[in-house]
């Protein structure tokens, strides 16, 4: 059966999200991390963390749809720069520009930022200076991830917020859509991701967006002899255009994933190889043979798909975290406690 789009299935909101193991308990221990973090934290300190955290996310997902793809994106951005700490929580003010100013965070939605404001806001009322922002946001992103149809998969808890935030450590340590295989292989093996897991975490495009800037150049500027690449469906590419044509403000945006692109499923990989990626650096998983068994497995094999995004999330969310003095738990997400740190 042939694929049919339209202009209307990609006027959407101004927001996107560009982003196993050999074992599941390598993924709870990170050597290179000296933490102590539990699934049962909160137990006696906040027994109602988990409640209101569900609560919350629920409310704001149904009011706004793009909420679950800005909380995952968040959290890949707060991870792959300093470790899971909330240091991309922070606003810059007049003594520090802070993460989330620059320039490949601009784009970050405000959707994301707010879930996580309004948990914070609910938590210190319900048990002041225990629950960690860092935390919230872990623990938000897995519930949006489970709401949508992912894969539920354990959040150890425990970790402080960071105390530093600056937006030049930022550079190089998140992946862009311009980037080599080579350049997002190793970006991702500095942090002790496999291709395998780096492919399964690439995963959480299936719910994701991504702006036209972003693509612009497959399907207007590909090369001299065309100017679309012919590797994107046609028809798909026609749909792309015509987006991207009104695009007068830099914000409008694609699915990732065309056809489901509200669920959390495995057709982000099944599309793949039929030239539904919009992203250069999508559609590079299903070329390069470092990643494309991996691609093709995920795409045959749904549940082997969610093992393996699971245990990715699980070890990205230990990676580098703070704890005991190295951190604090921060009275508002977006201010240190000490607000000229």
């Amino acid at each position: 059966m042939g694929l049919r789009f339209t202009p209307l299935l990609f006027l959407l909101f101004m927001i996107s999200i560009p982003f196993s193991s050999s074992s599941k308990s390598d993924n709870i221990n990170n050597k290179n991390n000296n933490y102590k973090l539990s699934l049962d934290y909160y137990k006696k300190t906040c027994p109602d963390f988990d409640r209101i955290v569900r609560e919350q996310i629920q409310d704001k997902q149904s009011k706004q749809p793009t909420t679950v793809a800005g909380t995952v994106r968040l959290f890949l951005h707060d991870c792959m720069v300093s470790g899971c700490d909330g240091s991309v929580l922070i606003a810059s003010n007049s003594f520090n520009k802070a993460e989330r100013d620059a320039d490949i965070n601009l784009s970050l939605p405000g959707d994301a930022f707010d879930v996580v404001s309004r948990i914070k806001t609910i938590l210190e009322l319900s048990c002041p200076g225990v629950v960690s922002c860092s935390d919230i946001l872990a623990e938000a992103a897995r519930d949006l991830i489970v709401m949508q149809g992912g894969p539920f998969y354990t959040v150890p808890l425990g970790r402080k917020d960071s105390l530093v935030s600056k937006a030049e450590t930022v550079e190089g340590n998140l992946p862009r859509t311009n980037m080599s295989m080579d350049q997002m292989l190793k970006m991702f093996e500095v942090k002790g991701f496999s291709a395998r897991e780096m492919v399964a975490l690439m995963g959480a495009h299936t719910i994701g967006f991504a702006h036209c800037k972003e693509f612009k150049d497959r399907i207007y500027k590909y090369s001299k002899k065309t100017p679309t690449d012919p590797e994107i469906n046609p028809k798909y590419a026609e749909a792309l255009r015509s987006l991207c044509a009104n695009d007068t403000n830099g914000t409008m945006s694609a699915f990732n994933d065309v056809l489901t692109p509200n669920k959390f499923d495995n057709m982000y990989f099944k599309n793949l190889p039929r030239g539904l990626a919009a992203l250069s650096s999508d559609h590079m998983l299903i070329k390069d043979p470092r990643t494309k068994g991996f691609a093709e497995w995920f795409a045959a094999n749904q549940t082997a798909f969610f093992e393996e995004f699971g245990l990715g999330m699980q070890k990205l969310g230990v990676l580098n975290v703070k704890t005991g003095n190295d951190g604090e738990v921060r009275r508002r997400c977006d201010t240190f406690n000490d607000v000229q740190t």
